[in-house]
C-alpha cells in the first residue's frame, strides 16, 4: 500500500472514530450557523440592523425573535406541539412523524456504516434504495399472496435487489482493485436512468395511467402500524437491523474480519484473511440494508407507488448519518432520528416562520464539515488533542534515540 493511500485510511479512521462530545458539538455548531442565516434572512432583523447604533436593543429582540420562532416551530414539528389544545395523541404525533421519518435513514445509515468501518466509502446507497424499491414494488403489486408472507416476500425481494447493485461495485473492488467512490455514483445513475425505462414498460405502469408510476402494492404487503399512528412495522425491523449490524461486526467472525480488513488490509492479508472476499461482502451486505430503505415508502401507505422519487435524498443523506453516529449502530439509529426530525420539523418552520427548508440542508452540510474536520472543533471549543499525549511520548522516545545515536 503506498504511503499516500495509507496517510487517507489513517485520516479516515479519525473522522469516523471521533469522540461522540466532536459529534456532538458539530451539531451545535451548525445550530449556531443556521440561526445566523435565519435572522439574516428576515426583514424585521435587516431593518433593525440599519439604525444597530442608535438603538442596539431593537437589532437583539428581531434576532432574538426570529431565531426563537423559527427553532421553536422547528421543535414543535419534530418532537411534540406543547402548544396545541387538542388530544395528547395529536401532541405527540411531530413525535412519531420523525420516527417513520428516520426509518429509511437508519436502514441506509445501517449499510454506509459497515463500509465505513471496512475502509470503504460507499456512496452507492442511492442506487441500492432504487433497485431494492423496483424489486420490492414488483413483488408487492405482481403476486397475490397471504398476508405474513407477501410482507416477507417483499422485504427479501428489497433486500436482495439491492445486495445485487451492492454486489457489483464488491466484485469490481475485490478482482480490479476500481476505486468504490467512482463506480458507486456511476451505478447511482445506471440506476436512476434504469427506473425511469421501467416505469415505461407495461409491466410496470400503472393502467390507464401515461406518467411512469407503478400500481399501489397490494395490501397484504404493507406494513401494520401501531395504535393507528405513522409508526408501523419498518422502524421495528430497523432497531432490529441495529440490532444485526451490531452482533455482526462486534461479535462474527466476518464483523472480525470486516474490522481488519479496514484498519489494515496488508496485515488482514498477512493474516491469512481474504481481503477481496471481504470486500464483496461489505458492499452487498450494505447495499441489502440501503434496499430496506425503500420499504418504508412502498409499504408503508396504502396509496404508496413506485416512482422515480422513490429513493428521494436518502441515500445521500444516510452519508451524514453514519458519520455523525460514528459508523456505530446505536450512534446512527440516534443520528437517523436526529435528521428524520429535522426533516419533519422543518415543513411546519417554514409555513410559520417563512424560513425556508434549505436552511435544515445547511444544517446536514455544516455537520458533515464539522465531523471531517475535528482539530477544527477542538480549537472552536479550546478542547485537549486526544493523541497529545502520544505524541508526547513518541517526541521523547525520539529525542532519546537522537541522544543515543550522537553519543
Amino acid at each position: 500500500m503506498s504511503e499516500d493511500k495509507r496517510d487517507w485510511r489513517r485520516v479516515f479512521f479519525k473522522i469516523i472514530n471521533g469522540s461522540w462530545l466532536t459529534s456532538l458539538l458539530a451539531v451545535v455548531i451548525a445550530l449556531l450557523l443556521g440561526a445566523i442565516l435565519i435572522a439574516a434572512a428576515k426583514p424585521e432583523v435587516q431593518t433593525a440592523a440599519t439604525y444597530l447604533f442608535a438603538r442596539p436593543s431593537d437589532f437583539f429582540v428581531a434576532v432574538w425573535n426570529a431565531v426563537s420562532s423559527a427553532y421553536s416551530a422547528l421543535f414543535q414539528g419534530a418532537v411534540f406541539n406543547f402548544q396545541t389544545s387538542k388530544t395528547t395523541g395529536e401532541i405527540f404525533a411531530p413525535l412519531l412523524t420523525s420516527i417513520k421519518m428516520s426509518t429509511p435513514l437508519i436502514f441506509a445509515g445501517l449499510g454506509l456504516s459497515i463500509g465505513f468501518r471496512a475502509g470503504l466509502f460507499n456512496i452507492g446507497a442511492q442506487g441500492q434504495i432504487m433497485l431494492g424499491g423496483m424489486v420490492c414494488a414488483y413483488l408487492g403489486f405482481t403476486f397475490q399472496m397471504p398476508y405474513v408472507i407477501h410482507l416477507a416476500v417483499c422485504l427479501l425481494g428489497a433486500f436482495i435487489g439491492g445486495a445485487a447493485w451492492g454486489f457489483i461495485p464488491g466484485v469490481l473492488k475485490a478482482k480490479t482493485g476500481a476505486n468504490e467512490v467512482i463506480v458507486t455514483i456511476m451505478l447511482n445513475s445506471v440506476a436512476i436512468y434504469f427506473l425511469g425505462w421501467l416505469l415505461t414498460l407495461d409491466a410496470f405502469q400503472k393502467p390507464g395511467q401515461n406518467n411512469p408510476i407503478s400500481p399501489a402494492v397490494a395490501a397484504t404487503a404493507r406494513f401494520p402500524h401501531f395504535f393507528d399512528t405513522a409508526v408501523d412495522l419498518g422502524f421495528v425491523l430497523a432497531l432490529l437491523a441495529a440490532f444485526g449490524v451490531w452482533w455482526l461486526m462486534e461479535r462474527s467472525t466476518l464483523g472480525f474480519r470486516i474490522r481488519t480488513v479496514g484498519q489494515n488490509p496488508t496485515a488482514a492479508r498477512t493474516a491469512g484473511m481474504n481481503v477481496e472476499t471481504s470486500y464483496i461482502w461489505v458492499l452487498v451486505i450494505a447495499g441489502g440494508l440501503a434496499g430496506l430503505a425503500a420499504t418504508s415508502q412502498l409499504l408503508s401507505t396504502p396509496d404508496q407507488q413506485l416512482t422515480a422519487s422513490v429513493a428521494g435524498t436518502f441515500g445521500f443523506d444516510a452519508i451524514t448519518v453514519a458519520l455523525l453516529g460514528r459508523s456505530k449502530p446505536l450512534g446512527t439509529v440516534l443520528a437517523g432520528l436526529l435528521f428524520g426530525g429535522l426533516q419533519a420539523g422543518g415543513y411546519l418552520m417554514q409555513a410559520r416562520t417563512s424560513t425556508p427548508i434549505d436552511v435544515i440542508l445547511v444544517l446536514q452540510s455544516v455537520i458533515v464539515l464539522m465531523i471531517a474536520a475535528p482539530p477544527l472543533i477542538r480549537a472552536i471549543f479550546r478542547l485537549p488533542d486526544p493523541d497529545r499525549r502520544r505524541k508526547k511520548q513518541a517526541k521523547a522516545k525520539l529525542k532519546v534515540s537522537l541522544q543515543e545515536v550522537s553519543a
